[in-house]
């Protein structure tokens, strides 16, 4: 079982300091009680294109790409994309209470053959009522887990290349297929925490997804998860969702990790956790419970920091350390049955950076993730010196860039 390291595309803005996404888009929280920042960086098409050519130059092999009014639509956003990168997949976050199953299907299928099959779907049912409203959702908490359900069970149907007919409590198809199913058929990511939201995932999806909970409770989900999954006669894969500030060493990342609550006074922290104190995602409210609201106490576990979560909703935590204890930490995970890393950081562009220069290395020296060749490798040595190696250094070191 190998490492897939996956990013992250910030289709809500991205900038130096957690504030800065949020002073680009709410997320929830009132803007007139966010102290304006500079060095917003807004999520247009060129940013993001950066983003996603350092992603595949880097090795990831897929990029999240989020779903919410807060952002751009995901499904538009990375189809742009596909057209300027070659090999780089695209993790497609899309709510199933807001679109036709069959329609899903079909625009899968036609995505799959626009990029040459590099599409993956990630199935948020939504914690949010406020948010779900804004889309014209008003089922509550529990009847969207039983429409994810059926909504999975229609796509997958309609995907068998046969007319499929299907009858619940949500939808009522007949006769639904895609002109030509998709090929392949793309992985679908799925995550929640609830006792609503387990069976579904045991059920329907190919990788259960957790955020980044101490590993202790990770441990705690996957076991769940796969005794559901066994009693229903199936195997699910498992991946984990965190930020990550890797460095040359320790104490630049922490420090890091400091300056990315610089700008974060009280009130906007209790702004934060006001709104999100109000969400109905079970997977939320353990976020909010690894810290309290309190900066006191914010490193978790080893190297596990929940500061993001401060004011971030979703994703709360990161690994902060040496590249050499990011490794370490995610190699603990990986040992625990996580095979599927889905990062992310601040500035994107920058992180991915730090973490394929730095952290991808060690994964491969340890043997959990392939090495990445530089476009170099090829060209002929001069001067004694690999091409690879201007001035006596590789390019890719385990120390970092």
């Amino acid at each position: 079982m190998s490492v897939h390291l996956h990013w992250f595309l910030p289709t809500g803005g991205d900038g130096r300091t957690l504030v800065d996404r949020h002073a680009y888009t709410d997320g929830g929280i009132r803007r007139d009680r966010i102290t304006p920042v500079s060095g917003v960086r807004a999520p247009d098409v060129e940013y993001l294109a950066q983003i996603a050519k350092a992603a595949e130059q880097l090795g990831f092999e897929a990029v999240l790409t989020p779903t919410g009014t807060w952002c751009e639509d995901a499904w538009l956003t990375t189809v742009a994309l596909t057209q300027v990168t070659e090999r780089l997949k695209f993790l497609v976050a899309f709510r199933p209470g807001v679109i036709s199953p069959v329609l899903a299907a079909q625009m899968a299928a036609t995505y799959q053959r626009i990029s040459r099959g590099r599409l993956l779907l990630n199935v948020v049912t939504g914690g949010d009522s406020t948010e779900q409203r804004r889309f014209g959702d008003h089922l509550d908490h529990d009847r969207r887990y039983a429409r994810t359900d059926e909504f999975l069970q229609v796509v997958r149907g309609v995907w068998s290349g046969e007319p499929f007919d299907f009858r619940g409590e949500h939808y009522q198809v007949e006769g639904g297929l895609t002109a030509l199913p998709p090929d392949p058929l793309p992985q679908i990511f799925f995550g929640g925490s609830s006792a609503a939201a387990g069976p579904v995932a045991a059920r329907n999806v190919d990788v259960y997804l957790t955020w980044g909970e101490p590993p202790a409770q990770v441990k705690e989900k996957i076991d769940w998860i796969r005794g559901l999954a066994e009693k229903e006669g199936r195997t699910v894969r498992f991946g984990i969702r965190l930020h990550t500030i890797s460095r040359d060493s320790s104490k630049e990342a922490w420090a890091s990790a400091d300056r990315l609550l610089d700008d974060l006074d009280p009130a906007t922290v209790a702004a934060a956790q006001q709104a999100l104190g109000r969400s109905e995602s079970v997977g939320q409210q353990r976020m909010l419970a690894l810290h309290g609201g309190s900066r006191d106490k914010l490193e978790i576990a080893p190297n596990l920091w929940a500061g993001v979560g401060l004011v971030r909703g979703g994703a709360g935590t990161a690994l902060v350390g040496s590249h050499a204890e990011v490794a370490d930490r995610i190699e603990e995970y990986h040992a625990l049955g996580v095979e599927h890393f889905v990062l992310s950081g601040y500035p994107h562009l920058e992180e991915a950076y730090w973490l394929g220069e730095g952290v991808r290395p060690e994964l491969a020296a340890r043997g959990l993730l392939p090495a990445v060749r530089s476009p170099l490798d090829a060209v002929p040595a001069a001067n004694g010196r690999p091409a690879s190696a201007p001035g006596g250094a590789p390019l890719l070191v385990a120390g970092g860039r």
